[in-house]
């Protein structure tokens, strides 16, 4: 019995399965997203974008070294996987490659929804709230306000890329028949 949606829609459509171009566009689709995420780990806190964030608040509630060492921890692992699925384009990745990915952003992954979509959708959490208003003030969002947060434009769009990066892994584990290869 199949289980991946994704396989089994892949299986379904001829020859596409085996496509070298289908498997291209995904490794460039991956990579690209990887990209984004790495630029927005590593710049986000420091660079001024406009109402895309807001680095006054930011530094108000949290000190440059605490932003240098959350930068880091977020940023080094992802950019550990950008270069690794550069280096193994379109070939396949060794175990611990595999591993590494599905560790780290299967991390990212766990953290957004515990640091955004858990206490905006179900458990209400007034001390995250307090700072979030803080840090965000004034930043883009088009989701309305739930529990006294209002995920911004721009960590939406992280939290997206996140889990296209984790659907694009799926895709090339079970249709592909691994990671990379």
């Amino acid at each position: 019995m199949e289980w991946s949606l994704c396989s089994a829609l892949l299986k379904s459509a001829p020859g596409l399965e085996s496509s070298h171009v289908f498997r291209t566009l995904i490794e460039y689709a991956f990579i690209a997203l990887q990209s984004w995420i790495v630029l927005f780990l590593a710049l986000h806190d420091w660079v001024p974008l406009g109402r895309l964030n807001n680095n006054a608040g930011k530094r108000r509630e949290d000190p440059f070294f605490h932003l240098l060492l959350t930068t880091l921890v977020a940023a080094v692992p992802a950019l550990v996987c950008l270069c690794y699925s550069i280096e193994y384009f379109g070939r396949a990745y060794p175990f611990w490659v595999d591993c590494w990915f599905l560790i780290t952003y299967g991390l990212f992954a766990i953290g957004l929804l515990r640091a955004w979509w858990v206490p905006y959708l179900m458990l209400p959490d007034e001390r995250r709230a307090a700072r979030y208003k803080t840090i965000f003030a004034d930043t883009h969002a088009f989701l309305p306000a739930r529990n006294g947060i209002v995920p911004d434009t721009l960590h939406t769009l992280l939290h997206i890329s996140i889990m296209l990066v984790l659907f694009l892994l799926a895709v090339k584990t079970y249709a592909f028949g691994g990671i990379g290869s």
